[in-house]
């Protein structure tokens, strides 16, 4: 591997270039946190006047800059807060904690001169999406609850299929092709009652990047992209609580010292209770959910941190007492964060994540059981190589179990017997490393992950004739599962599929000046499980699958160019970017096809492609009483998978079709005005291009039944989808001179009442002499909403 040896090549030569430019320079490292509620603040700008030079805190309000000795002047500004500047003197490596006061003023003065660092970071995270905790408060969604997801889908390039479904779409992908982790640990389902709601807390998080290209090789193993969460660190120094009360759900957040400035806790939950109002009208449905979310912080020493933070969460819903269905995540991160000298410092992280799904049907009378764990090892270094070159290296490996289904009687009389579809098991390695060099007015970011995947033995492995579980019926000119030969068992141990590959990545921006850049970029990325699928958003029934015999790994390349300006006559920025996204070995699924308890998936799926391109448009008004942004999308969404031979028609007769989350126009308006500091005032306008649909175009008779026929797949769309949500915040101006701190938020969702589908389907009407009709399903009307939060 050529590029492999000149890389490794390059990292020796930086070894002897980082050890000349480490002498005579000390490390200078320290947090920020608000004053107020002692939150760690992300992206603060930190600049050093006497070198030109500065630096950016992290997720987690932390910062580093190597300097020579002497005495310099650190100025500190963030958007929102009161400008700060110390004079330090650097003789030693030091430790420096901040605590920023927010401004009283319109916020139209915070401007950083030449702040190099934090030019360099924007240019490498080009395809980058950043939201706090606070922005996304700010966003009204629908019954006043606070959304991670639904707050994303309001920036260019991430939709969703709809009102009150689960998923993200990024950049015309799939919804299995998110890459969603909470401190680390991977999510499998991020909704909680089927879509209404995100299981992210926003009370818990303490910033959020949505990486839609340009991905750094640190992430890997999903094609489109990787939302990365981090979970708030408990305050070191005051015990705080916050919480709130809605209409149908509450939280409440305790964190606080364990020991002062040496350890901390926080736990947050949050749980619905809707379904108690049923109750009250005596109605034995019930649909609720509830999360747990923790972390426990350990300051060792100055150059040793250790961490442990967690995720609980289940969703409940039953109907009578005939069905039950129960599901949610549980995630755990030990993590050791360890400082070898001023330049070197690793993170060590022990992850597990599970996913559950639960499903009784009493009627029929039996349960079921299915679900996807994993354990995960990653060990990661960052390295300042000079002044000019950054490292960003390490390893990970993951080990997956498939569960996809379990089932056995609920009563006796049920008829049902136990019976446990093959578990399936398979080990994800990788190696990998990012360098970020700057060269005068360019920057760049480019690296490579060295994966392999192994599907290990299952108790059956099934073989078919010419290897091929789907077989094409000339005669009726559709595809078919086929007979299965022979089935056969291996150990657990024993490898029966390897793949190795390697994905480069690289990124590439120059400064037009100091507020205008242009990027580009290039990755590839290779993903070794699946979502199986059939419907148009992803519910919790929906089966994992490992990559092997009969399934093919995907395989994503995508290019982006983009163009941003950071300072618009002071208050705006714009950025715009163009994709193209194209992903080999896509799943697709023959007519008819069952997925569920299933043991011979194989047999209903196809191999084919899809691709993704359009126009991204992002403006901001970033300062001043009024902030808000709009977002446009122009794009296209499509997947092909054509026949194998010449005599097998494909899919959709082998041509291309929209995906069913296809959305040509998908424009957003955000808008926050603070009128005074006891109101302000939140409102958000979304349109979308309708979702593909496939329509009957005529109906035959044969005898007494009437057989609908289809037009291509995907060929007709969905009306089109918009909605206007509002809200206002009172905060009481008694809360300035009290520890117990308050607010009211008034919402109003889909103000105008849009009645948007989220189906349509056919039927017989009997007052119009049994004449076919479309019938629209909406979800959502009008929804007002109110909710009271507190702290102390």
């Amino acid at each position: 591997m050529p590029l492999s040896r000149l890389l490794l090549c390059m990292l020796i030569a930086s070894f002897f270039v980082q050890k000349s430019w480490s002498q005579n320079r000390y490390l200078v490292k320290g947090s920020i946190k608000d004053f107020n509620t002692s939150a760690s603040l992300s992206d603060v700008n930190i600049f050093v006047e006497e070198l030109n030079k500065g630096t950016s805190t992290d997720e987690d309000g932390y910062f580093q800059l190597h300097l020579p000795s002497g005495t310099y002047m650190l100025v500190i500004t963030y958007l929102g807060y009161e400008k700060y500047s110390e004079e330090i003197k650097v003789n030693q490596n030091l430790t420096l904690s901040f605590q920023l006061l927010a401004s009283t003023e319109n916020l139209d003065e915070v401007i950083i001169k030449q702040d190099f660092q934090q030019k360099t970071k924007r240019q490498l995270t080009m395809s980058v999406n950043k939201l706090d905790a606070e922005s996304i408060k700010k966003i009204p969604t629908v019954l006043g609850e606070s959304d991670v997801i639904k707050s994303l889908k309001l920036l260019p390039g991430i939709t969703g299929a709809g009102e009150a479904s689960g998923g993200l779409h990024v950049r015309g992908g799939a919804a299995d092709q998110n890459l969603i982790l909470l401190d680390n640990a991977m999510m499998f389902n991020e909704s909680h009652l089927f879509g209404f709601f995100s299981i992210f807390n926003p009370d818990a998080v303490s910033n959020l990047q949505l990486y839609k290209g340009g991905i750094p090789s640190n992430f890997g193993g999903r094609a489109s992209s990787v939302l990365d969460i981090s979970q708030k660190t408990g305050d070191l120094t005051n015990l705080k609580v916050n919480g709130g009360i809605g209409l149908v759900s509450s939280k409440l957040t305790v964190e606080g010292p364990i020991e002062k400035n040496k350890s901390s806790f926080l736990v947050s939950g949050r749980t619905s209770y809707a379904h108690l109002f049923l109750k009250l009208i005596d109605n034995p449905n019930s649909a609720f959910f509830y999360d747990l979310n923790s972390k426990l912080n350990f300051i060792i020493n100055e150059n040793n941190t250790l961490s442990l933070s967690g995720y609980f969460g289940r969703d409940v819903f039953k109907i009578n007492d005939s069905f039950k269905n129960i599901y949610g995540n549980t995630l755990a991160n030990l993590q050791w964060k360890h400082n070898f000298s001023t330049t070197l410092n690793s993170e060590l992280s022990l992850i597990f994540s599970n996913y559950q799904f639960g499903l009784t049907i009493d009627f029929i009378g039996f349960n079921w059981d299915s679900g996807i764990k994993n354990f995960n090892l990653k060990y990661n270094l960052q390295q300042q190589l000079s002044e000019t070159i950054s490292l960003d290296y390490g390893v990970q490996g993951i080990y997956y179990n498939f569960n996809p289904g379990y089932i056995e009687p609920s009563r006796k009389d049920s008829g049902i017997e136990r019976d446990q579809l093959s578990k399936k098991y398979a080990f994800e390695n990788s190696a990998y490393v990012q360098v970020n060099q700057e060269l005068d007015d360019f920057t760049l970011g480019y690296g490579l992950r060295l994966n392999q995947f192994l599907r290990m033995g299952q108790d059956e492995i099934n073989l078919y004739e010419n290897n091929q579980p789907v077989v094409f019926n000339e005669q009726l000119q559709i595809y078919e599962s086929a007979e299965i030969q022979e089935t056969y068992s291996t150990s657990k141990s024993e490898v029966t599929e390897s793949f190795l590959n390697l994905e480069p990545r690289v990124s590439v921006s120059y400064s037009l000046n100091n507020q205008e850049l242009i990027k580009a970029n290039y990755q590839r990325i290779n993903q070794y499980i699946h979502l199986l699928s059939n419907s148009n958003t992803p519910t919790p029934l929906d089966i994992w699958a490992p990559s092997g015999k009969y399934i093919q790994p995907q395989q994503g390349d995508q290019v982006s160019f983009g163009y941003v300006n950071n300072q618009i006559q002071k208050d705006y920025s714009l950025e715009t970017e163009v994709f193209y996204k194209k992903i080999n070995n896509r799943i697709d699924y023959i007519d008819g096809a069952e997925l569920i308890a299933n043991d011979a998936i194989e047999k209903v799926i196809l191999s084919g492609e899809s691709r993704a391109y359009g126009l991204e448009f992002l403006f901001r008004k970033n300062k001043g009483k009024f902030t808000g942004w709009l977002a446009y999308t122009l794009s296209r969404s499509e997947q092909k998978t054509p026949g194998r031979t010449p005599q097998e028609t494909g899919i959709n007769n082998g041509n291309w079709y929209n995906t069913a989350w296809d959305k040509t126009h998908d424009i957003s308006l955000v808008g926050n005005y603070e009128f005074s500091k006891k109101w302000s005032f939140n409102a958000s306008f979304v349109y979308q291009t309708g979702r593909p649909a496939t329509y009957p175009i005529s109906v035959y008779r044969y005898n007494s039944f009437e057989i609908p026929n289809y037009r291509s797949r995907n060929a007709n769309r969905l009306p089109s989808f918009h909605h206007l949500d509002i809200s206002a915040t009172l905060t009481p101006k008694k809360n300035q001179n009290r520890n117990w701190k308050s607010e009211w938020i008034f919402s109003i969702y889909n103000l105008y009442n849009r009645r948007n589908a989220a189906s349509i389907s056919f039927q017989n009407n009997e007052d119009t002499n049994f004449q076919n009709e479309a019938v629209r399903l909406s979800i959502f009307g009008i929804i007002p909403s109110v909710s009271y939060n507190f702290k102390f």
